[in-house]
């Protein structure tokens, strides 16, 4: 006879009724373990909708044609580049000036869903906001300092335009405004006309910069013409450091006035910084001169430029690459001071030519408009790429 038994009939595949409950217990924390931390990541993801970021976004804005018309304040079209007192000269093709466009400020934020898209789309860039509105500044007031830094562009364009083509272009140096704590407090006054630094006449305000430099703090004789009566005034810098550089200053901003020979009125509402003026300047060339400039071709560019014809670097350069290529342009003339930032980074079909001075883009445009080696133009590389 076999053995009596007390329970069930057991085999190896079996698990005993404890060892199940306990199973299940633990299968059943699991769930609970994971189903609060999905309904923890949701909440977290909530907040953060309505996180306020320290970020924005920089992407590919509008692209005009200075060769072109645009739109004015009543919404008619008009000249975006319109000359009185010389000849002008029809225009092909398009010389193109390229914008960025900023998603959210200081005050309305990015969606951190937003920060995420624009961080894998290599025609944005996801920046700190201090760095596009800086502490205390609002964006009333940032649009306002745009808007005359557009202003100057356009004077220093249409003056090294005019030069390039000959004409005498002469320049005063005014005082905008003197700061109550500054070196030249009490002595100069806004509206002062700056006719000498130390003996000399400077060519524009960056010659009377440099002079005030050379100083190295000693004290600079200015002769002035206020009220229509010449005097000479002497004006001891102060030294400022920033980010472990000095600096002398007198505590005035200074304005050009140029005096051109002839009008030219550039029109473009609702576009600030100074980036444009190269393509202004070249735009202003072509209309003043026989032919195209451009060989009827579309080429796009950015840079600052000034009265002596000197291209500067601009911000958010990868997206103006990027808005240049989508509105069909095949070449792009770049800033040399911005090829680090350019370099990697050009978009499929766009040819990138480096450029530092006014008659350099006018070179470039030969080329271009002949039908020339574009490829032995000057251009960004790797060397370029800072360390």
């Amino acid at each position: 006879m076999s053995p009596a038994s007390s329970g069930p009939e057991q085999t190896g595949h079996e698990v005993p009724d404890a060892f199940a409950s306990r199973a299940a217990r633990r299968a059943s924390r699991r769930t609970r373990i994971g189903l609060i931390a999905f309904i923890a990541s949701l909440a977290a993801l909530l907040v953060l909708t309505f996180l306020p970021l320290p970020y924005v976004i920089e992407q590919p804005g509008p692209v005009f044609n200075t060769l072109g018309e645009v739109k004015d304040a009543k919404g008619k079209g008009v000249p975006l580049i319109s000359v009185t007192g010389a000849e002008t000269y029809p225009t092909k093709g398009a010389l193109d000036l390229t914008t960025v466009q900023v998603v959210g400020n200081r005050e309305n934020p990015p969606s951190w869903m937003q920060l995420v898209l624009a961080w894998f789309e290599p025609s944005k860039a996801v920046v700190p906001v201090d760095a596009v509105f800086p502490q205390g500044v609002t964006s009333t007031q940032r649009d306002q300092a745009n808007q005359l830094m557009m202003v100057d562009s356009q004077q220093e364009a249409t003056a090294a335009a005019l030069r390039e083509l000959g004409h005498d272009v002469p320049v005063t140096i005014q005082v905008a405004s003197v700061t109550d704590d500054g070196a030249a407090h009490g002595i100069l006054k806004a509206g002062d006309t700056v006719i000498a630094v130390n003996g000399a006449n400077p060519a524009d305000t960056d010659a009377m910069r440099a002079e005030i430099q050379q100083s190295a703090g000693s004290p600079v004789t200015l002769t002035i013409e206020r009220d229509g009566t010449q005097q000479e005034v002497s004006v001891t810098p102060k030294e400022q450091t920033e980010s472990g550089n000095s600096r002398w200053l007198l505590g005035i901003t200074l304005q050009q006035k140029y005096h051109f020979p002839i009008d030219v009125k550039l029109q473009l509402d609702d576009v600030g910084g100074p980036s444009a003026g190269m393509m202004f300047a070249l735009g202003i060339i072509d209309t003043l001169t026989p032919g195209a400039l451009n060989g009827g071709k579309q080429v796009a560019g950015t840079g600052t430029i000034t009265g002596d014809g000197t291209v500067g670097p601009i911000g958010g350069i990868r997206q103006k690459l990027y808005g240049a290529r989508a509105a069909g342009a095949d070449y792009f003339l770049a800033p040399g001071s911005n090829c680090d930032e350019v370099y990697g980074h050009v978009p499929s079909g766009l040819t990138v030519v480096r450029t530092d001075d006014l008659t350099q883009s006018l070179d470039a445009l030969k080329v271009i408009a002949d039908g020339g080696d574009v490829a032995a133009l000057p251009t960004c590389t790797a060397a370029d790429v800072k360390k």
